[in-house]
Order: C-alpha cells, then structure tokens, then sequence
C-alpha cells in the first residue's frame, strides 16, 4: 500500500519529456519532487507560473512565490511569471499535455468529483472546471477510500461534479487503474503488498482485472 508520496512517485513515470504540466492542490503537488532524471518538463499553475520547480527546503521559502494552492515553491532557470487570464488562456487552448488532479469522487464513466461537499462552505471551483474541459489528458491522485474504508471509485459520483466522462486513469495507494471508454475500471497494476481480491472489494463500481495483474514499478 502507497503513501500520499508513492502515489506521486508512481505518477511521475507517466509524464513524457518535453510535456507542459498542470498539477492541482493535493496529493498531485508532491509529483514535482519525483520527475525522472534526465525528464525535461515545464509545470503550470492556474495563477500565472511556467517552469516551477520541487518545494523549497524549509528555511528557503519564498511567501511571495506561491502556486494556485498557496503553497511556496521554487522556479527553474527559464521560468517565466505572468497573469492569471494568460495562465487560463493557455489551459483553454490546450497548450498542457497532461492535468494531474486530486479528487474525492470518481465514476466508473470517467466523472469526477472533486471541488465540493454539500454543507462546507468554498470560494468556488477555481481552475478545476476549465482543467477537466480542455486538458488533453487527465490523470487522478486520489484515496482509494474513505476513512470509514468506503470506496471512492463509484458507479455513479455522489457528490457534485466537476467534469463528466473526462478522468482516464486513476492511481490510489493500491493501484493504477484505467477507465475504459464503455465505462468501468480497467486494474493494471497493483500497489506493492496488496492483492487483486482486496482491490476488487475496495472498488464500488465496475472492476475489470486479471487473475495476474503486476506489481507497480516504483524505481
């Protein structure tokens, strides 16, 4: 089973050199710190940032160099700076090859649900919206389930959505799943020590997985 950082290290292995990346708040921060050596990519945030490094170390922060999460961060030489309507601008043309986004929800069609709980109050959807319509591709850092262990991949999200049939894979602390375009959840790899049965009871919607599925290559 994976940690917050397992997961972010499993993610970066599907980020190709030369791409423009969009990480959203949560658990998909954390892939900046495991981009492979010899992988060149460019990071984005909605707020107006190209070329952000891994997070500063403590004692080096910056507070007026922050992402859209309002976390400090780092910038890389080359790195440019600039307003939010051109950040957005670039996000709605589909200039970013791949969206890295957190979630509570996630349906067996591709929905997500990830920006509100009925009853808590929030600013709004932020950059999620535009994110999910136009990225090119979507991938999900998500829990597998709930604190109470209920699962999180769904049939049908619960809670209000933020993009329809647009997630494409999802990567949890026990797995890496596809989402096929008939609907349902594809399993190809599973997290280290956890087996294809547990997954399976873990998963609410739609499970479709080999007797042998492999284990997640986390080198």
């Amino acid at each position: 089973m994976l940690d917050k950082n397992g997961i972010a290290r499993r993610i970066a292995k599907e980020i190709r050199d030369g791409y423009y990346v969009n990480l959203g708040i949560g658990i998909p921060t954390l892939v900046a710190n495991y981009i492979p050596e010899g992988v060149n990519v460019v990071l984005q945030s909605e707020n107006g940032l190209l070329g952000m490094g891994p997070f500063p170390f403590e004692g080096e922060e910056d507070a007026d160099m922050i992402n859209a999460g309002k976390q400090t961060i780092t910038t890389l030489p080359g790195s440019s700076i600039f307003d939010s309507a051109m950040s957005f601008g670039m996000i709605r043309s589909q200039k970013i090859d791949l969206t890295i986004l957190g979630a509570m929800e996630v349906s067996e069609n591709g929905d997500i649900a990830n920006w509100k709980i009925p009853g808590k109050m929030v600013k709004g959807m932020g950059g999620a919206m535009d994110l999910v319509a136009s990225a090119k591709n979507i991938i999900v850092a998500m829990q597998h389930v709930n604190k109470a262990g209920e699962s999180k991949l769904l049939a049908k999200c619960s809670l209000p959505l933020t993009g329809v049939n647009c997630i494409r894979k999802v990567v949890t602390e026990l797995a890496v799943l596809d989402i096929l375009p008939e609907g349902g959840f594809r399993l190809i790899e599973r997290a280290p020590g956890v087996s294809v049965d547990y997954i399976k009871q873990s998963t609410s919607g739609k499970l479709f997985a080999e007797a042998d599925v492999k284990e997640m290559d986390l080198n």
